[in-house]
Order: structure tokens, then C-alpha cells, then sequence
């Protein structure tokens, strides 16, 4: 059996071990890539650890670091009184607000995972509060991201329009966008009616002033007991009532320096380009040192077990992709003598392991792999970049990849295993489902 096999029976073990045992995956990951890195492929200590994702770790423990204190001394809750404000009332409207919100961030240049983490503390605080679902929230939030993610001027769409034209390959920036848009978009609006969005929309807007034990059939304000509840928030439910307090809409000197600091953060990664983590980290450690009170329990409110669950999953990945396994998988499908059946086996290839690295990294290996077929032009290369584009950026809900563990790690008053399997699900329907349909609306056709 080769080591590149072995490497991914491993992988399937661990999946096994942690759904029947409710182990932390992330643990089992980093005793397979002690096990098979040292055992089959002959990697020392250094060479294993040269997979874990440290940047990942600083942005997950900074950002939820920094928002636990945000929770603490009220200022999720001001900001979300504000968000009711903004579309008068229409609770309903608030997960297109996040979508739009996240997708014009990233269509002016900010990285992906840096757009969910401004966004997805806000938007899952605001699900708790109303009883909308954090799935819904959530993919909404990852959706949006990725809906905007290859503008012309974005991260994502200057690195594969950057490598379309250093392989010499037809190109099309507004092909690429707007499919990537569309197809984002198009999941968003099944999620928001699968999730209870329409009946959301239908008990109209929340009345801010009614009083806490309004009258039921006052409508609004109890919109958040009347919602579709999930099941990981029957044992953490939200407030009978959404009105708030003036002691919560009243902004008091740690919430305009709370507030001030996420606007800090915002400037620091959209415009300086400096790393979220290490920002957010710092602005923590400001706020904590003014006011400690306020801040005293904020570390043990970062997502340990979400840290530890998808760092040692990374780290497992880094060790398959120092074997080769990833480009020895790519190249055994890029070698089928039938284009179309390469095709969509590529799409569900970049689909599959995006789901647990990274989106432009499986991208840049798999575009060049495509080029020995899309060069007999038996296949559309404007189509197939499109869609090996959208296939390995649309399952970045995965709770593996950085920004499902994003949306994992922000949920607040959850039960984060049970919201965990919902993620990993909704992401591993996803995988089965998007790059079939993104090979037969963008490859078949023979676009470009």
C-alpha cells in the first residue's frame, strides 16, 4: 500500500473515531500526523509541525479574545440593538445585511477570512439574541464573503486571473465574479428559506419599545420566541423578549473604546493590510489593561476546543500535502483520458481538500494541473476555471477550513459540538452537491 493511501485511510480513522468517540478531532489529528508523518513518511518533528497553522491560531484566539470582551461589557448587545434600528425592525432582513456586508468587503480587497471575522461575532451575537438559526447566520455570513471574493480588484480574483494568464489560458474577470456571485448567492437563498427566514419574515418587525412581557400577539417583539428554534438553542434560549434595557443601548466609555477598537480593526486589516490576529490580540490587551472588571473572564471565553479541533486538523493536512498526497491525488485524476469526467473530478477534488486548506493554495495547484486538457480545447477554460474557482471557495463553510472555524469559534451561548456537526454536515453536503453543479451549468456548456 503506498504511504499516499495510507495517509488517507488515516485521515478517514480519525474522522470515524471522533464521531463514534465525541474525541476532539483535533486531537486524534495531531497523534495521525505524529503516527503517519513519523512512521510513513519520514518526517521529524520539524517537518510535521511546518503544517500547523500558526496564523490561523493567532486569528482565532485575537478575534474571539477581543469579542468576549465586547460581550462582556455590552457592546454586542449595542451593536445589535443598532443593526434592529437600521432595517426598522425587519429581523429578517439582518443575514442579507451580513451577506452584503461581508461580500462588499471582500470585493474591495479584504481577504476572506479577514471579512468573516469582522462579521460573524456580530451576526451569530445578533442570532442568539432573536432566535435565528446560527447555521443560517453563519452560512450567510461565509456565503457573502465568497460572493464578492473574486472581483477584479479582490484577494481571490487577482491570484487566479494571475495564474489564468501566467499558464496562457483564455480569461474572463467578469465571467469569474459574477459566477462566484451567482452561485453564492443562489445557496444563501435556499439557506435563508430551509432556516426559517421566510417566517422570520412573516411575523413583520421587532418593536423595540414594546415592554418585556408585551402582549403575544403585539407580533414583533417576541419575534425570538416565535422563530424556529435549533436545537442547540433549546438549552441556551434566548431572551423572552429582544427589548433592551438603556443600560444596554447607552454607550459608556468601554463601549466607545470597544467600539473604536472594532472599527480599529477593521481600518488596520482593509487598509494597512496588517494581520487580523495579531491586531485584534493587541486591541484585546488594551481594552483588558483600562478595564480589567470588564474583561477578567474574556480569556476563558476563546474557543479552546474549536483552537485545538482545527489546529491539529491542519496540521494533519500539512503533513498529506509535505507526502505529495494532494498532488499525487490531483495528478492520478488529471490524467483520465476522458476531459469531462477530469473535470468534475478536479472540481470535487478542490472541493474536498479546500474543505480543509487553503482555498487559493488547492487553486494554484489544480488550475495548472487542468492545462494539458484545456489546452486540446475539448474543454472550456473560461468554464472550468469558474468552476474549479467556485467549487473550492463555496465549501469554506466547513468548520475545517478558516472560515467555518471562524463562524464555529464566534457563535456565542451554543453547544458548539452540536453546532459543529450541523457545519461539518451543511459542509459535506456542499462538497457532494456544489461541484457537480458548478461542472454542469459552467464546464459542459464549454464556456471559453
Amino acid at each position: 500500500m503506498s504511504p499516499e493511501l495510507i495517509s488517507i485511510l488515516v485521515l478517514v480513522v480519525v474522522f470515524v473515531i471522533a464521531t463514534t468517540r465525541s474525541v476532539n478531532m483535533g486531537a486524534l489529528a495531531f497523534a495521525a500526523a505524529f503516527g503517519v508523518g513519523g512512521l510513513v513518511a519520514d518526517l521529524d518533528a520539524d517537518g510535521i509541525f511546518a503544517g500547523f497553522p500558526g496564523d490561523l491560531f493567532v486569528v482565532l484566539v485575537g478575534v474571539t479574545y477581543l469579542f468576549a470582551i465586547a460581550r462582556a461589557n455590552g457592546t454586542t448587545d449595542w451593536l445589535v440593538h443598532a443593526a434592529v434600528r437600521l432595517v426598522r425592525g425587519r429581523v429578517a432582513l439582518i443575514p442579507w445585511v451580513m451577506f452584503a456586508l461581508t461580500g462588499a468587503l471582500t470585493a474591495i480587497g479584504a481577504v476572506s477570512p479577514a471579512a468573516v471575522a469582522i462579521v460573524a461575532p456580530i451576526a451569530l451575537s445578533f442570532a442568539t439574541r432573536y432566535g435565528i438559526s446560527p447555521l443560517l447566520m453563519g452560512a450567510m455570513v461565509v456565503h457573502g464573503a465568497q460572493a464578492g471574493g473574486f472581483s477584479p480588484i479582490s484577494i481571490y480574483g487577482s491570484i487566479v486571473n494571475g495564474i489564468v494568464e501566467r499558464e496562457n489560458l483564455p480569461g474572463n474577470e467578469l465571467v469569474l465574479f459574477l459566477a462566484s456571485l451567482a452561485a453564492n448567492l443562489v445557496i444563501a437563498a435556499v439557506m435563508f428559506v430551509l432556516f426559517g427566514g421566510l417566517k422570520l419574515w412573516a411575523q413583520g418587525a421587532v418593536d423595540e419599545t414594546a415592554p418585556a412581557a408585551g402582549n403575544r400577539a403585539a407580533g414583533a417583539a417576541r419575534v425570538g420566541a416565535a422563530a424556529p428554534r435549533p436545537a442547540e438553542l433549546r438549552t441556551h434560549p434566548a431572551p423572552a423578549s429582544p427589548t433592551l434595557s438603556p443600560e444596554e443601548t447607552s454607550l459608556t466609555p468601554s463601549r466607545i473604546a470597544t467600539l473604536t477598537s472594532l472599527l480599529a480593526l477593521v481600518v488596520a486589516v482593509l487598509v494597512f493590510d496588517l494581520d487580523a490576529g495579531l491586531t485584534a490580540i493587541t486591541l484585546a490587551v488594551i481594552l483588558s489593561t483600562a478595564w480589567p472588571d470588564d474583561s477578567r473572564k474574556a480569556t476563558g471565553q476563546i474557543a479552546w476546543p474549536t483552537v485545538l479541533l482545527i489546529c491539529g486538523v491542519l496540521t494533519y493536512v500539512g503533513v498529506l500535502d509535505e507526502m505529495g498526497t494532494i498532488t499525487w491525488a490531483g495528478e492520478g485524476v488529471g490524467g483520465i483520458g476522458i476531459p469531462l469526467l477530469a473535470a468534475v473530478l478536479l472540481c470535487y477534488i478542490g472541493a474536498l481538500v479546500s474543505a480543509f486548506a487553503s482555498s487559493v493554495g488547492i487553486m494554484g495547484a489544480l488550475i495548472p494541473l487542468a492545462v494539458p486538457f484545456l489546452e486540446r480545447g475539448e474543454i472550456g477554460a473560461i468554464g472550468m476555471v469558474a468552476a474549479l474557482a467556485v467549487s473550492a471557495t463555496v465549501v469554506d463553510v466547513s468548520p475545517f477550513s478558516t472560515n467555518g472555524a471562524l463562524v464555529l469559534a464566534a457563535a456565542p451561548d451554543v453547544d458548539r459540538e452540536r453546532f459543529f456537526r450541523q457545519l461539518m454536515v451543511y459542509g459535506g453536503i456542499v462538497v457532494a452537491v456544489v461541484p457537480a453543479a458548478a461542472w454542469l451549468v459552467m464546464v459542459v456548456p464549454g464556456w471559453g
